[in-house]
Order: structure tokens, then C-alpha cells, then sequence
């Protein structure tokens, strides 16, 4: 029965849902659907390394880790190859750290990752499924980098002297998205505490490539990775299903 408000454009209140709605029931539906994807060779490989066939899938699906973000790092590090062979400055040593800890903080999925609410329903641990992504994205672009270092002619101690620097950095990124269920902050710590660092090695040694040479730098680059991965630790540690 319409009443006085409808005929004046209200709202007509239609009552309650059906009580015969199974919502549980649709909910599997979608994750059916969303699940039903036939693993590929990559997904296969990493099942039978990981011996666990949701956490492959985990990983393939991380968002870092997706053939769009691999070509844009992938572009970056040309780009700096190709800026480092044009003036003689280690571009693709100063811009490895920052692209790695971008693909980091979005290793952690809350906002971004499309099968991130389907994850928190596996029996793999979220702090596990974190680890795997994280590792998997670091040696990912540790190698990309490594390729680009050999590329651009960089001398032995500027192609390996951002790994423990990337590791800093990549640790920073990840504690600041676990901490605050951001991977947005996340990227915005990793880069601005990369562009401090150069900073400070700038102020410090007179060159802004000390954050990279200096074996000073290592310990206590060594010391707060070590520091963030603590931080990441903890705030992992919250059991499923609580806030």
C-alpha cells in the first residue's frame, strides 16, 4: 500500500529482507567465482615450491608482483640505465631503493589487491602470506636491479652497495602499510625515507652517493631494517577476525 509520503516522492519503505536468504550461502558463490581460475604454469610452479595451492595463489596475485607493475619497474630502471650512461651519476642505484620499496608497501593488500578480503578465509597465517609476497617482490626487483647495475657499467661497489640500503628502505615501506593498513603510507615513508637518507649522506660526506659507497652507512642501515622487521612482527601478530 502506497502511503501519503510516496505520492510527495518519500521514501517507501519496502521492510526486511526475505528471511529465506541464505547470505553465507551467496558469499561462497562469489568466492567460487572469484576462485574458480585455473592456475597457470606460474601459479602450478609456485604451488609445488610453497606446498600450498592457496598461497600460491596469494602470490600471484600480489599487486607488485602483476605484469603492469613489473614493466613499469622494469621502464624505471631503463630510464636510470639510460641516465647513468648519459652523465656518469649511479641513477639506477639511487632509484632502485625507491622503486623496491613501492613494490613492498604494496605487497600488503588492504585498498588494493583485489583478493585480499578472500585471503583473510585461508588457513595460511596473513603474517605468512605477507612474508612470501614481501620476499618474492624484494628478490624480484633486487634482480632487476642487479641487471640494470651490470647494464649501465656501474662500478662493482655502486651495483651492490644499495642491497643493504634497498633492505632498509623495503622495511621502512612495509612496516609503515602494516601499521597503518595503508600501502599509500607505506610507498610515502619508503621514498621519503630514501630521500633522507641521500640527504643526510650528502650533508654528512659532501656527495649525495655516500648512501650508497660509504660502508659506514651499513650497520645502521642493517640496525633499522632489522628494527622495521620487528615493528612488522608485531603488528602482524593480531589473530584473524579482531580488530
Amino acid at each position: 500500500m502506497i502511503g501519503d509520503d510516496d505520492r510527495f516522492g518519500g521514501y517507501q519503505d519496502t521492510g526486511p529482507a526475505p528471511g529465506d536468504v541464505d547470505l553465507d550461502r551467496v558469499w561462497l558463490g562469489v568466492a567460487a567465482q572469484v576462485w574458480r581460475r585455473e592456475p597457470g604454469p606460474a601459479e602450478r610452479a609456485a604451488g609445488r615450491l610453497l606446498h600450498s595451492p592457496g598461497l600460491a595463489r596469494a602470490l600471484v596475485t600480489t599487486p607488485s608482483l602483476l605484469l603492469g607493475w613489473v614493466i613499469a619497474t622494469v621502464v624505471i630502471l631503463l630510464a636510470g640505465v639510460g641516465f647513468t650512461l648519459g652523465t656518469g651519476t649511479p641513477w639506477v642505484a639511487l632509484l632502485a631503493p625507491a622503486v623496491a620499496a613501492a613494490g613492498i608497501a604494496y605487497a600488503y593488500g588492504p585498498g588494493i589487491d583485489p583478493a585480499w578480503e578472500l585471503s583473510q578465509s585461508m588457513a595460511v597465517s596473513d603474517r605468512m602470506v605477507l612474508l612470501v609476497r614481501a620476499l618474492a617482490v624484494f628478490g624480484l626487483n633486487a634482480a632487476l636491479g642487479l641487471a640494470a647495475s651490470a647494464a649501465s657499467g656501474a662500478a662493482a661497489e655502486v651495483t651492490f652497495g644499495w642491497l643493504v640500503p634497498m633492505t632498509a628502505v623495503c622495511a621502512l615501506a612495509l612496516a609503515a602499510a602494516t601499521v597503518t593498513r595503508s600501502p599509500n603510507v607505506g610507498v610515502a615513508a619508503g621514498s621519503a625515507g630514501w630521500v633522507i637518507a641521500i640527504l643526510a649522506s650528502q650533508a654528512a660526506e659532501g656527495r649525495f652517493t655516500a648512501a650508497i659507497t660509504d660502508s659506514f652507512f651499513v650497520l645502521p642501515y642493517l640496525a633499522f631494517a632489522v628494527c622495521c622487521g620487528a615493528v612488522v612482527w608485531y603488528a602482524t601478530r593480531i589473530p584473524r577476525g579482531t580488530s
